[in-house]
């Protein structure tokens, strides 16, 4: 079977977020080179530490991908919308969504937001939003170590989470020492983040991080693949990132992705007539608590 290898690194750095004081940024993937990235267009690590005095966010459109959100710390939102430490939401923008992420008072919160572009079929798909809970999220146990499959399937087990791209989102605690071997198809693109600690990752036992991220190879074979990771002296918290990608040309503008250009003031005059729908306005048959 091939072992995949880690061929790229980069340490994105931490910078002020577009909330201003009180938002520290990480720009994981900053949507520089989308076609390197593919399927992954935009991975943000957004630390917030906000007094509340001013409110700050609003509603806004997207169209033409999915989001991930996944909260490594503290509650977003309130009542059934809301989501805590552990907890992902994954918006299919697809045609158009618009929602509202508005903060009125004191938060400390961090998040993971993935941007994931769609196939070029279903972009015009309708709307749809899932919620899976941390204790929902299938875990997996091998020694001291614990594997949280939020997408895809990894050690026999499989998310309940439905993708339109087939990805594998994992969230892995290696204990010091603890081997692990992750099996991905050999097609698919991938990246590791490093949250805490350092590993060595790949057949190149490249050591990674705090703060560090790591692009896997991408073999011209087809069928499985290895990843071996391996927990540095005081074990690491990671993300692994690994998806199909969709080989197609790709544009951006502003909250909108699409595979067309001439596509963005369509998008942009059904938004501001008021023809997207709210999140909040979606039927039961578009929403899915896992």
């Amino acid at each position: 079977m091939i072992d995949r290898k880690i061929t790229k690194t980069t340490y994105p750095g931490t910078h002020q977020g577009f909330l201003g004081q009180g938002h520290a940024a990480v720009s994981v993937i900053d949507g520089s080179d989308m076609q390197r990235s593919d399927p992954f267009t935009l991975l943000m690590d957004d630390q917030l530490d906000l007094p509340g005095n001013d409110v700050v966010g609003g509603a806004h459109p997207h169209a033409g991908f999915e989001i991930s959100t996944l909260v490594l710390e503290g509650q977003t939102g309130d009542g059934d919308r809301s989501s805590s430490t552990g907890d992902m939401e994954w918006l299919t923008a697809g045609s158009g969504i618009v929602h509202t992420e508005e903060i009125k008072s004191q938060v400390k919160l961090r998040i993971l937001q993935l941007w994931l572009r769609l196939p070029e079929n279903r972009t015009g798909m309708a709307p749809r939003w899932q919620k899976i809970p941390a204790d929902k999220v299938p875990l997996k146990k091998i020694n001291n170590s614990d594997i949280r499959i939020y997408s895809g399937s990894a050690f026999g087990l499989t998310s309940p989470v439905m993708n339109e791209v087939p990805t594998t989102i994992l969230f892995i605690r290696l204990a010091p020492g603890d081997e692990l071997t992750v099996v991905l198809p050999a097609s698919y693109n991938g990246l590791i983040y490093i949250i805490d600690g350092t590993i060595k990752a790949g057949g190149n036992e490249t050591l990674l991080e705090k703060q560090q991220v790591g692009w896997l190879d991408r073999p011209m074979e087809t069928g499985d693949s290895n990843l071996k990771l391996k927990g540095g002296s005081s074990g690491a918290q990671f993300f692994l990132y690994a998806a199909q990608p969709q080989e197609t040309q790709i544009y951006s503008k502003g909250p909108f992705i699409s595979d067309k250009r001439e596509n963005f003031p369509h998008l942009y005059h059904r938004y501001n007539s008021g023809q997207m729908p709210h999140l909040n306005d979606l039927p039961e048959d578009q929403l899915f608590y896992h």
